[in-house]
């Protein structure tokens, strides 16, 4: 087991963040079948033959699979930046991405590919060729436009709406809260830990030392992933709540009440979500999607709340209600 020990100064200085980078490679997985596909199955399937052009197109698409997501301690840090934020375009962090100094990333390439077994002789060339930098990046570059871009907004308002929601418990409830339901396999210790079961990890403890700890949300990852060396600020993935949202099969009789689109939008509300949350997970305009959180307000089944910015909607007591009848 891997506990992570947090101090005061960590509680400060943890903080979420998105990085659509980093949610490309790990659509990729998915797409390439080393990540069952769960909920994005229908994604998958619509996807499958631009993927495969794609990979015909960019051998470095291949090639990157080799040296990402491998279960050593060792990690390619520089095809995933650490993102600064929650609204960090894809273009600044693949410039960062190219921005990388070619010695760094023969170095880091060689490394982990000194604990894999033998690849194939044109991978290996690729990765440790003078262009490799360029090639990985134009092969992501190449795999958000042609197909993570195009359902981004829906992404990402999962994304968002996951970080408002952790970080209100988080800010208001403290760690065991925000933890409760982060995995199965991440709980918090009161004693100042956060544990993690680690499979392919010897039982240790790591020290944060006041850097705090990064969460990083993710669309595509189904278990968690920790990041915990120098090079980049230690960091969680996890899985973001409500990748699969659709109308439980115990409510579906609210649609025939109140509509699909409403009873979607009520079962969403679970946790708060803003106008542009709903619109990006419904695929709808910010008008419409406004037009039936007033109808669920003046019902009295919704609230909402100004936060920074933003109106944070949920549900009220009536509406828990009727979702749960």
């Amino acid at each position: 087991m891997l506990r992570i020990e947090v101090t005061p100064q960590d509680v400060v200085a943890s903080r979420f963040a998105i990085s659509p980078l980093i949610e490309t490679m790990h659509a990729q997985w998915v797409l390439d079948g080393r990540v069952g596909p769960g909920v994005h199955r229908a994604w998958v399937e619509r996807w499958r033959e631009p993927y495969g052009r794609l990979l015909e197109q960019h051998p470095a698409l291949r090639a990157v699979l080799t040296i990402t997501g491998n279960q050593g301690p060792a990690n390619v840090d520089f095809i995933a930046p650490p993102p600064a934020g929650l609204s960090v375009p894809f273009e600044r962090e693949l410039a960062a991405m190219r921005a990388t100094p070619p010695a760094q990333a023969y170095g880091e390439i060689a490394k982990v590919l000194a604990e894999l077994r033998p690849v194939p002789g044109w991978i290996r060339d690729l990765l440790l060729g003078p262009d490799a930098v360029r090639l990985l990046a134009d092969a992501y570059e190449a795999l958000w436009t042609e197909i993570v871009a195009a359902e981004w907004p829906r992404f990402n308002a999962i994304l968002e709406r996951e970080v408002v929601h952790r970080a209100g418990q988080l800010a208001t409830y403290g760690w065991g809260v925000a933890l409760d339901d982060l995995h199965p396999r991440v709980r918090w210790d009161p004693e100042g830990f956060v544990e993690c079961q680690m499979r392919s990890l010897a039982d240790r403890t790591h020290r944060l030392g006041g850097r705090g700890l990064l969460f990083l949300p993710s669309a595509f990852c189904h278990s968690i992933g920790t990041y915990l060396e120098d090079a980049w600020p230690y960091a969680l993935v996890y899985p973001a709540r409500g990748v699969a949202a659709e109308i439980p099969a115990a409510a579906a009789g609210l649609a025939t009440l109140i509509g699909r689109t409403r009873a979607r939008i009520l079962t969403e509300l679970a946790a708060p979500a803003t106008t542009t949350h709903l619109a990006g997970l419904l695929g709808l305009s910010l008008g419409t999607t406004g037009g039936h959180l007033a109808a669920l307000r003046n019902a009295g089944l919704i609230t909402g709340s100004r936060s920074s910015r933003h109106v944070l909607y949920t549900r009220t007591p009536l509406g828990d209600a009727l979702v749960d009848s």
